[in-house]
């Protein structure tokens, strides 16, 4: 749960985070497939956006839609290298 909390803190790091994704990216170590499906699962929702909470209320949809990507970009934590991990600190 610790390790949770920290990678979502890490994710709101905007410093620190866009860094990381512009790593994910590049990097050979993370194969095409996971390249693919982060951007799939991204440009899904964005597609055919399925709110758990309608926008219409205003505060709540927005916290629904930050929900869902962050979601996302805690699986690309996961399906990053350990070296990935590692250099942002991550993983212990």
């Amino acid at each position: 749960m610790k390790r949770f909390v920290k990678r979502v803190r890490f994710l709101f790091n905007v410093r620190r985070s866009v860094p990381f994704l512009v790593d994910f990216f590049r990097s050979s170590d993370v194969s095409v497939l996971k390249k693919g499906l982060s951007v799939g699962l991204v440009a899904f929702y964005i597609w055919l956006p399925l709110d758990l909470i309608p926008d219409v209320f205003l505060v709540l949809g927005i916290v629904d839609d930050l929900a869902v990507f962050t979601f996302i970009l805690q699986l690309l934590v996961k399906m990053a290298p350990l070296e990935l991990q590692k250099k942002y600190e991550l993983k212990k």
